[in-house]
């Protein structure tokens, strides 16, 4: 809003060729599978898991990354802006004389197969996977991919992404700001005389709009209210060096906070590679419940706890207060380890999208994908009383 706290006010000048507002009236488009009807399906409190997900054959059908989208699940209202939505990405075309804008909420993408070469009206960043971006609400933006294409996206309703505050680590650690980086400058003053799209998701619903010209005929800019972009690779890893478990928030990436302090309505968290020197510790995530929703991905490698069934480009999703863990091999193992320092995670990047708002899987995630793994819950028959 104009009269946030300057610490909080968000804004950019754009000083365009022509204005933005010339463009035919937006007429209502096929939703394909975005939605925000978190009652499309009856609740489930079960572990999810899901295999990974299948992107089309471009010999059978192009998808760009707007008719890619499929919404997994979600919480909240979008008119009240309050809540999240999780959604994956699945093309094998760049987007033509086309770009995609989000009036409900920003965006965290986070490719897991191909790289993004995305054009915004900031100017242009090329985005690969084990790097994360940020197109905020409101962004206009485009994307070409060159190949078979698949990833993650985190939406917020109402707040933005930030930097956790760091507490009694002091000022340095996790992601650091000068890591982030903000488009290439880039413009171009292109005429369409067939007519370039503007599509816009509002209130859920996506809606197109004509124009003759290039949306991103901004010639120069100037504020703090951008899309960026951020390399995994650059996140200093904090962890214990003498006995037990930290909390898996000092792996903390960015957060949207919520109203209540300390609870977020969506956090994005890594697991990276680093080392395990714990004693006295069974080093693996321990078997938890809280009252959080976390989604989980992989990007690429074994997750640790579950090296078998949780593959890239799949997820799982485990809800408020449902209990999950390692699987049955993981913990057989990590028993009878030896505690000596070893090198955990490498070549490997997990992620999880968590959120204090209990979060609804949409008909698509559940059915219409046809990859729920309905064995998930056996992973963890095998565990045997030690008392």
């Amino acid at each position: 809003a104009f009269t946030c706290p300057r610490s909080t006010n968000k804004r950019s000048w754009l000083y365009r060729i022509l204005p933005s507002v010339s463009h035919k009236p937006f007429t209502s488009i096929d939703q394909g599978h975005v939605t925000h009807n978190w009652d499309e399906v009856d609740p489930d409190p079960n572990q999810l898991r899901w295999k990974p997900f299948e992107i089309p054959k471009v010999s059978q059908k192009k998808v760009d990354f707007v008719s890619g989208l499929h919404t997994l699940c979600g919480a909240g209202d979008i008119r009240s802006n309050n809540g999240l939505a999780i959604h994956i990405f699945l093309c094998n075309t760049s987007m033509e004389d086309r770009c995609f804008y989000n009036s409900d909420g920003d965006f965290l993408i986070v490719p897991q197969k191909g790289k993004l070469l995305i054009y915004t009206e900031f100017g242009k960043m090329l985005v690969q996977p084990n790097e994360i971006c940020i197109i905020q609400r409101g962004m206009r933006f485009s994307i070409d991919v060159f190949e078979e294409t698949r990833g993650y996206i985190l939406e917020v309703y109402g707040v933005h992404f930030e930097l956790p505050d760091l507490g009694p680590i002091g000022a340095n650690g996790l992601a650091n700001p000068r890591d982030f980086l903000i488009p290439v400058a880039w413009y171009e003053d292109r005429q369409v005389p067939g007519g370039y799209t503007v599509i816009n998701k509002y209130q859920g619903k996506l809606f197109a709009a004509k124009q003759n010209v290039s949306p991103f005929n901004v010639v120069a800019w100037h504020g703090n209210y951008t899309p960026y972009k951020y390399n995994l690779e650059n996140f200093m890893v904090i962890n214990t060096v003498a006995f037990d478990h930290a909390d898996p928030s000092i792996f903390t990436v960015l957060t949207a906070k919520s109203l209540r302090p300390g609870v977020a309505i969506a956090d994005f968290v890594i697991f990276p590679p680093r080392w395990g020197v714990a004693d006295k510790t069974f080093r693996p995530p321990y078997y938890h419940r809280n009252c959080m929703s976390e989604f989980m991905g992989l990007i690429s490698g074994h997750y640790e706890a579950k090296r078998g069934g949780f593959l890239p480009g799949g997820g799982s999703l485990h809800s408020a207060m449902t209990p999950h863990g390692p699987d049955a091999d993981c913990f057989e193992k990590a028993s009878k380890a030896k505690l000596a320092p070893e090198r955990i995670a490498d070549g490997t990047m997990a992620f999880m999208f968590e959120s204090s708002l209990s979060m609804a899987v949409t008909k698509w995630g559940l059915k219409t994908s046809n990859c729920l793994d309905e064995n998930y819950y056996k992973c963890w028959e095998p565990l045997k009383s030690h008392f």
